[in-house]
């Protein structure tokens, strides 16, 4: 037991100071304990400048611009039907003088064909032949009228010779009568009919040469149409889903195809009420006035616009900054601050303005030489 002593009696120094140490008496530090504190660094915000005599920057306001929807279709020029007038002729034959071609600018009455026809042949021999009936009855109408008053025939057949002869003009006039309307001349017997234009305007269409023949409209096309292209039709193809954007009544802007740096002005006649079946198109008719430079057959682009659009801010070309391939306007913050913010669809307009499609709105106040603010804040 002596020599335990001396080691038990040490050990329990040792366990006593550690006790000591981490005795229930003795609290950690929490400012030695906790992690170091975050600075935060504000940085300015580059986009807001400050100048000391902002009434040097004029102010001006945002204005408001309302951008029809718009509607681009391809259509074609023809010719307006109710200007359209057919050339025929009633008289079969031959042609044999061709005074017209097709696109040729003709005045009316102008010849357009000659045509030997045995139609007229016939029409002239029928004439003079009613014509002969007609001298023979009346002789036998003036010889029964003179036997009548000397009582060597009766008053029936008087009436008879009266009848025949009102029968024979008649037939005189039937026989010229249509002569004319095959084209004859009574006063110039001849075969040949002289088939002349109906109106002025241009010949649009052309179904005869010649040499050919001709026949009764029955059984032929029109020799020749000719056109007053002074107004004309343009007719478009516009989709199902597109009809809502067009109506009966409203104008539509037009350019050719061959001239696209004019542009003209037109109006809806007519909105056709059969869709096409493959397609899914309806014809929606444009009558326009012809300056002289629209053809039948020419291709056209046709814009139409829809009632209600989107509002668009619009500014000064001055007020717009052109930036890092970005468009930036000054806005007023107040105490001598602008912000400079960002504006997007920024597109030229009539009267030096940009239209604006977001980043203000219409009414704000913005810088209107937004170049002068901008190097004053570079200085």
């Amino acid at each position: 037991m002596r020599r335990n002593g001396p080691f038990i009696a040490v050990m329990c120094v040792v366990v006593g100071t550690g006790l000591v140490g981490c005795g229930p008496n003795e609290k950690p530090n929490a400012a030695e304990e906790a992690p170091p504190e975050a600075k935060v660094s504000v940085e300015p915000d580059l986009n807001v400048i400050k100048v000391d005599q902002p009434e040097r920057f004029k102010l001006v306001q945002a204005g408001e611009r309302e951008d029809a929807p718009e509607l681009h279709v391809t259509g074609v020029i023809t010719p307006d039907i109710d200007r359209s007038i057919p050339v025929i002729s009633l008289a079969s034959g031959r042609a044999v003088e061709l005074h017209a071609k097709l696109g040729d600018d003709v005045r009316k009455g102008q010849l357009l064909l000659r045509v030997v026809s045995n139609d007229i042949s016939s029409g002239f021999s029928n004439y003079e032949q009613a014509k002969a009936d007609q001298v023979l009855a009346k002789k036998q109408l003036d010889r029964a009228k003179l036997l009548f008053e000397h009582g060597a025939i009766s008053r029936n057949d008087l009436e008879v010779a009266e009848d025949a002869e009102q029968k024979t003009t008649v037939a005189v006039d039937t026989a010229r009568q249509q002569l004319r309307t095959l084209g004859g001349d009574i006063d110039h017997p001849s075969p040949i009919v002289n088939v002349y234009a109906p109106a002025s305007g241009t010949v649009v269409e052309q179904n005869v040469v010649r040499d050919a023949s001709v026949h009764s409209p029955d059984n032929q096309p029109n020799l020749f149409t000719i056109a007053d292209l002074s107004r004309v039709w343009i007719l478009c193809d516009v989709y199902e889903n597109d009809l809502g954007m067009v109506r009966v009544g409203d104008k539509a802007d037009v350019r050719l195809n061959a001239f696209p740096d004019r542009s003209f002005t037109g109006r809806i006649s007519n909105i056709g009420k059969v869709l096409d079946p493959n397609l899914r198109t309806a014809k929606v008719r444009i009558e326009i006035q012809n300056p002289g430079l629209m053809r039948s057959g020419m291709f056209v682009t046709a814009t139409f616009f829809g009632q209600h659009g989107q509002k668009f801010a619009t500014v000064p070309s001055t007020a717009l900054l052109r930036l890092h391939d970005r468009d930036w306007v000054f806005v007023p913050e107040g105490n001598g601050l602008f912000r400079r913010t960002e504006v997007k669809g920024a597109t030229a307009e009539p009267g030096n303005l940009q239209q604006i499609a977001s980043g203000i709105q219409p009414g704000q106040k913005v810088v209107n030489n937004a170049l002068a603010l901008q190097a004053e804040s570079e200085q």
